[in-house]
């Protein structure tokens, strides 16, 4: 599954290229509490066919009812009088225009905001199928990419984005940058990866699995994962992990693990981890010091034992942990340390989850 700022793009550019009025929503600013972030966006097609979201939901409708009314007229009703070319309750080819929900309590409560949340979009309307098929194949090469928005006649430029930037809003222009789906990289094709892929697939990332034993990749099922059969290091290589991915070593095999946990560490990946107990951590943490060179720094970044500490012991609850740390790095939050597997565990004076073999609940 895409992130979703690429599903929105993909689905204005089809109806744009089709001939079709639509609209691009852009939260520019809030105030309080608000459901989405700023530079959240939202594609709206003249039949009320809406892709992505602004809001819990109550805004769209507004939106919905406000913008496609105009194309639910008869043909000879839709051209408006010259005293109604003002209303912005249409769409129509022209500047892009600034809307608020949530000035008033009563508007807040109407429109399901928080308890004091006021949002403001920016409404483009009928935005260019040509830039719009440039951006989408930029983020399909996996290039970073700012795009600006000229209020004063909606006109857009595109330019490459040395890193990820928050969406910034001045007199002349808005500029919202726009990057290449997150990317998982798993090592190991058994019935964990396959819940973990599962997740990741539905949080919008990418992901790729690779199991060169047999017996294993037979049984992987997860549709909409790319699963390959070289060996790890050579496809963390292939991989190419930058900002955007992550790598998680799921074999418990230290002939495959290890090499692609190295490589990766080689990367900008922002996160890389491998499965184990706190026993087997150290264990493998103390054989690539001695067998690989590394050092305590090199490994400064190898996350284990990974994921939060929620008790969980299944194969499913293991996913949840793994994947709520992934998230949790990925969008900048710093988790408490008592959260940590290693850390919950020890402060819970729990005995080590096993006695040399390979249990890996977290």
């Amino acid at each position: 599954m895409e992130n979703l700022d690429l599903v929105v793009l993909r689905s204005l550019h089809g109806w744009r290229a089709a001939g079709r009025h639509a609209l691009l929503a852009t939260v520019v600013r809030t105030w309080g509490s608000s459901p989405r972030p700023v530079g959240s966006i939202m594609a709206l097609c003249e039949d009320g066919a809406v892709v992505g979201s602004v809001s819990g939901g109550c805004i769209e409708d507004d939106l919905i009812a406000r913008y496609t009314s105009r194309y639910q007229r008869p043909a000879a009703a839709q051209a408006p009088a010259p005293q109604q070319r003002q209303d912005p309750h249409r769409i129509a080819p022209g500047a892009p225009e600034f809307v608020k929900y949530g000035i008033s309590a009563d508007e807040a409560h109407r429109f399901g905001l928080p308890c004091g949340g006021t949002l403001e979009l920016l409404l483009e309307y009928d935005p260019a199928p040509e830039p719009l098929g440039e951006l989408i194949a930029a983020l399909d090469a996996g290039r970073l990419v700012q795009r600006s928005v000229r209020l004063a006649d909606g006109a857009v430029t595109l330019t490459p984005a040395a890193a990820p930037a928050a969406l910034t809003l001045d007199a002349q222009q808005l500029t919202n940058t726009f990057g290449p789906g997150y990317r998982m990289l798993l090592i190991g094709a058994g019935q964990l990866a396959e819940y973990l892929a599962t997740m990741a697939l539905f949080s919008g990332f990418a992901v790729t699995v690779c199991d060169p034993r047999e017996e294993y990749r037979s049984a992987f099922q997860v549709p909409g994962a790319t699963l390959v059969t070289d060996m790890p290091d050579d496809v963390v290589q292939a991989f190419k992990p930058d900002r955007r991915s992550c790598v998680v070593a799921l074999t418990h095999d230290p002939k495959l693990d290890d090499l692609a946990l190295i490589e990766a560490l080689q990367t900008e990946a922002f996160y890389i981890g491998g499965i184990g107990s706190r026993r087997n951590n150290a264990a493998r943490r103390a054989r690539l010091i001695e067998h690989f060179g590394q050092t305590e720094e090199s490994l400064r970044r190898l996350r284990g034992p990974i994921g939060i500490y929620i008790g969980s012991k299944t194969p499913p609850e293991i996913a949840v942990s793994v994947m709520a740390e992934i998230l949790a790095v990925k969008n900048g939050v710093t988790l408490p340390r008592d959260l940590e597997v290693a850390q919950a565990k020890d402060l819970r004076e729990l005995a080590h989850n096993d006695a040399g073999g390979q249990v890996c609940g977290v």
